[in-house]
């Protein structure tokens, strides 16, 4: 049972970053230097992405995808440590090799380093603000209608790549995987820990605000 989840986490986290990095790819060859083009295609598939992820392997692992979603389910305990650790391995290194299935399928070089510099206080909020809404969104599309889950995650993120000034990572596996792309998605490796510590702190906020909101 546990080898199907992982399975699943595994599958889904690398479609999500295909869908990430290879529409950001795609996006700006065709966007001819419109930046917003290209941003609206990346933020457009993704969510498309996210969707059909979260409908199809839901069912199976709950549809992480996201470590920062399953430590807080781990927060919530609804899953083990054990398990919770399995899924986060399993998460980055799908994503991982979804970021290198994207770079054999446009004929780049598979192992690169993003030279992309996000960083600054504005950035860092950001990614607090990102990680805190997809969790209020999950966990409160948990609370009011379950079923509606895959669509919420979905109109959520893809608002949030224009409404936040990080363009809403909010998830350590997609910002690490983001780190081995020198394309459109990616992000500098150096500023990887930054995000993902704010990232950890939006989950500490969610914990301490959400169980108030969503009481059963």
């Amino acid at each position: 049972m546990h080898n199907q989840k992982l399975l699943a986490e595994f599958i889904g986290t690398a479609f999500l970053l295909i869908g990430v990095v290879g529409s950001g790819i795609m996006g700006e060859a065709l966007a001819d230097g419109n930046v917003a083009i290209a941003l609206l295609a990346n933020a457009i598939a993704t969510g498309c992405t996210l969707y059909f992820i979260i409908t199809v392997l839901g069912p199976i692992s709950g549809a992480h995808f996201n470590p920062a979603v399953t430590l807080a389910f781990l927060i919530r305990k609804e899953i083990t440590p054990i398990l919770a650790g399995a899924f986060v391995v399993a998460q980055i290194i799908g994503g991982i090799l979804g970021v290198w299935a994207c770079h054999v399928m446009f004929d780049l070089d598979i192992l690169q380093f993003s030279t992309t510099d996000r960083t600054g206080i504005s950035q860092w909020f950001s990614e607090i603000l990102a990680t805190f809404g997809l969790l209020f969104v999950i966990f409160g599309g948990i609370y009011a209608n379950r079923d509606a889950v895959p669509t919420l995650v979905a109109l959520y993120i893809t608002g949030a790549y224009w409404f936040t000034s990080s363009t809403s990572f909010a998830n350590p596996a997609v910002t690490i995987a983001r780190g081995f792309s020198d394309t459109f998605a990616g992000i500098n490796p150096a500023h990887i820990p930054m995000f993902i510590l704010m990232q950890i702190i939006g989950v500490g906020v969610a914990a301490l605000i959400l169980p108030r909101l969503f009481r059963n």
